[in-house]
């Protein structure tokens, strides 16, 4: 990666010189773009341009707008062979502590976009903080996403040849509209947008160029634009699948500002004012889904062809059947909000078999509990964190896992839920599981979803009357750590969730001759009961891809993609 530094400056004295002070730690070099500022400032960038033998110092004659002088920086730095261009604001808002991570971040994500986050401290204005969220609101329609979460922040790293392809086939605003419509424009073409939470302040004395009633026309006709673009791409976005992609190569729907808008949302107003909330997101979700949509119907379809008689599915399947099925997620979701926030009482579930899991955590000894994604076993553990004390540990295989963390501190700070974000069950998990064991801890392990890592290393069983991939590495973990196992599901039946517990063995752990018969058999016994109960409830499924996908294909799919790319 080759980078540049890129700052836009109209008649910024004040902080210009410190700005760049603090940039000489780096050892970057430097487009400092003067865009038509009065004589005593381009005085002072000529000085600083000659004591800086790093910076490079461009012209505009008159002063055409922070983004005209932006993309004068950017084009420029990708003429000269820059590969990314971090663009910095010359008035000392940004905190430019966080380069090395921005630039970090740049390294590990080549062709994305890295975007600050801003963290503001009591020096924002009110009224542009809350302004923002305005602007937020429109991008998100406009991208059909929470991917972008901030689209005004000016600390940014650009891909350049994303950038210059843009500006070779697209005329963008040239003022304070720039920012936010190459942002959404950007992520049209592609470009992934990720963030990074840095502070920003607003210094005092500082000078401000936003025109009142002039930028909010431009940026409010820039929204039109947009929103207009947005309903021509409507068709292709509701259509669009990925079929091809593992389940968890593919970017999760939603973000940490979504979560806690619910959260947010939550405390305001309480469970109902989330449901009102909740059924247009689940529509929305139903409608671009495409892929979630193509599994539900799949997944329904097998069900009834296995089971012709489940009562839950009457009449032919088709997209009522799987609208119900997205709702009855949207549903659950709202019950495990209420179950952190202790609304929900352990008087409210029946859980017939409690003591088989009660007395030994009581005698301070841990167990490994095998779940899956049926149902809501969230609120079986919400229950038992809030009523028994218990430390509950959880493995994960998703980013979303600290977002839901933090969301989850703001609800209850007291939650003795950890979440353990892991891309692999190796070593280092099972060393760290077998303390929590020891400490008379559960660990809670999903064994109904493959990963991207767990290519090759799968077991197939029947499920539904056709074979499916099964990870190993939950059931060898499980042996690794030594302990009894037990099988839970937590289904919603009339009108209640009903806790199911059965012990599923005492220990997986055995000698290494006959180690793939027991994996084996541990997958096919789980398989098995895993059927049985979304047999019962087949709307509580919440697993919304391709459940029968083989490895084989997942692996070639991969390798095609691969092909292309490098074509």
């Amino acid at each position: 990666m080759k980078l540049a530094l890129v700052i836009p400056n109209f008649n910024h004295q004040v902080a210009i010189a410190q700005t760049l002070e603090s940039l000489a730690q780096f050892a970057l070099p430097c487009y400092l773009v003067n865009d038509g500022s009065d004589d005593e400032t381009r005085h002072l960038l000529i000085a600083l341009a000659e004591k800086y033998a790093w910076v490079t110092l461009l012209h505009h004659p008159f002063n055409r707008g922070k983004g005209a002088a932006v993309t004068t920086g950017l084009r420029e730095a990708f003429n000269d062979g820059y590969t990314h261009a971090l663009q910095v604001d010359a008035d000392g808002q940004h905190n430019l502590d966080d380069i090395p991570a921005m630039i970090a971040k740049a390294e590990k994500n080549p062709k994305a976009l890295i975007s600050g986050l801003p963290q503001y401290d009591e020096s924002v204005p009110k009224s542009r903080f809350y302004a923002r969220y305005l602007t937020h609101f429109w991008v998100w329609i406009e991208t059909l996403s929470f991917d972008i979460q901030d689209s005004m922040c000016g600390f940014r790293v650009y891909p350049l040849a994303a950038t210059e392809k843009l500006f070779l086939n697209q005329a963008l605003g040239e003022r304070m509209d720039f920012d936010i419509e190459i942002l959404v424009r950007l992520h049209w073409a592609g470009t992934e947008v990720i963030h990074l939470p840095t502070k920003v302040i607003y210094p005092e004395g500082g000078i401000s160029h936003f025109q009142g009633l002039w930028d909010n026309l431009r940026i409010s006709g820039m929204h039109t634009r947009l929103f207009f673009g947005m309903l021509k791409r409507l068709p292709q976005r509701l259509f669009r699948s990925n079929r091809d992609a593992h389940w968890s190569s593919i970017s999760e729907r939603g973000s940490y500002w979504g979560i806690k808008l619910l959260a947010a949302s939550y405390k305001l107003g309480g469970h109902w004012l989330c449901r009102l909330i909740m059924y247009p997101v689940i529509f929305y979700f139903f409608l671009t889904g495409h892929t979630a949509r193509e599994a539900s119907l799949t997944f329904l379809k097998q069900v009834k062809s296995y089971d012709p008689e489940q009562p839950q599915l009457q009449g032919k399947i088709g997209w009522r059947h799987s609208l119900k099925h997205f709702l009855a997620f949207g549903n659950a979701a709202l019950d495990r909000i209420d179950a952190w926030c202790d609304r929900i009482h352990l008087s409210q579930v029946d859980f017939p078999n409690r003591a088989l899991l009660a007395d030994r955590l009581e005698a301070g000894q841990g167990a490994v509990l095998l779940v899956s994604h049926l149902g809501n076993l969230e609120l079986c553990r919400a229950i038992s964190v809030h009523q028994k004390r218990v430390k509950v540990n959880v493995m994960v295989l998703t980013q979303n896992a600290e977002n839901f963390n933090r969301v989850l501190k703001q609800l209850n700070p007291d939650s003795a839920l950890n979440l353990i974000q892991v891309t692999d069950l190796g070593p280092t998990t099972s060393m760290l599981l077998q303390q929590k064991i020891e400490a008379g801890e559960l660990v809670v392990i999903a064994g109904d979803r493959t990963s991207s890592n767990t290519q090759g290393r799968v077991i197939y069983a029947p499920f539904m009357g056709k074979q499916a991939p099964f990870p190993q590495g939950p059931f060898i973990l499980a042996g690794l750590l030594d302990c009894p196992v037990y099988l839970m599901f937590c289904l919603r039946e009339q009108g209640r969730y009903r806790v199911h517990l059965e012990t599923f063995s005492n220990t997986l752990k055995g000698p290494r001759a006959g180690r793939m018969q027991r994996l084996e058999d541990a997958v096919n016994s789980y398989s098995s009961r895993l059927e049985y109960y979304a047999r019962r409830e087949p709307l509580q499924w919440f697993n919304f891809f391709d459940f029968w996908r083989k490895d084989s294909d997942t692996q070639r799919a991969n390798s095609q993609g691969k092909d292309r790319t490098d074509k």
